[in-house]
């Protein structure tokens, strides 16, 4: 019986990893498709293993300390963000279980802070930020004309994440690379495969 069971729970894990890298996949190549002609441009890259669309160019995002979005991102909010939505929601708006806004700041702060102070002062930035770039894109006029609000409302999040996940280069912090904005969906189907597991790893902790 254990052995049938686990090998049930095996296959129910292959089968989502399948699915879940098909649609992910299907995904990633409809973003590249929509917006390679406008990553340079935009100084922004699509991250493949996270479908992740990056904007880290800190001189075009936002003053230091300020969560005022500067005039040239605005720009490339209001040329993105109807493209990005319309795409998401006309093609894949059964598979998304959530489209995360996260703001990452570096680790540098007031030169007489603690590491923590630092931390939580970036805290505050970061969700500041985040919460500018929201409520800028939902006031994007196209995207009231076309009718998403209400979906991004149900799927759109604002999420900052301060020095959390700085980018290194050689072991060491980018403090300039580090300081982004970021895009990424999570799918419905890659929380389904994480609710699978949450399940199966008591079991086998306990069998172990």
């Amino acid at each position: 019986i254990y052995a049938k069971d686990a090998d049930q729970r095996a296959k129910n894990v292959s089968e989502i990893v399948t699915e879940w890298q098909d649609s992910e996949l299907e995904i990633y190549l409809a973003l590249e498709e929509e917006f390679r002609d406008d990553l340079e441009k935009w100084q922004a890259s699509i991250q493949k293993d996270s479908l992740t669309i990056r904007f880290a160019s800190p001189e075009i995002l936002f003053d230091q300390n300020s969560d005022e979005l500067k005039p040239a991102f605005a720009q490339i909010l209001d040329e993105f963000i109807p493209r990005y939505i319309d795409l998401l929601h006309t093609r894949f708006r059964d598979q998304i279980q959530e489209v995360r806004i996260e703001g990452h700041t570096s680790s540098e702060w007031r030169s007489d802070s603690s590491e923590t102070d630092a931390f939580i002062g970036n805290m505050k930035l970061s969700q500041e930020r985040t919460r500018s770039v929201l409520e800028y894109s939902m006031a994007i006029h196209d995207i009231g004309e076309m009718g998403y609000l209400p979906w991004m409302r149900k799927t759109v999040s604002a999420n900052g994440l301060s020095s959390a996940r700085p980018i290194e280069v050689d072991g060491r912090e980018d403090r300039d690379a580090s300081r982004r904005v970021e895009f990424t969906i999570r799918t419905k189907t890659k929380e389904a495969l994480f609710r699978i597991l949450d399940r199966i790893a008591p079991a086998v902790e306990k069998k172990i």
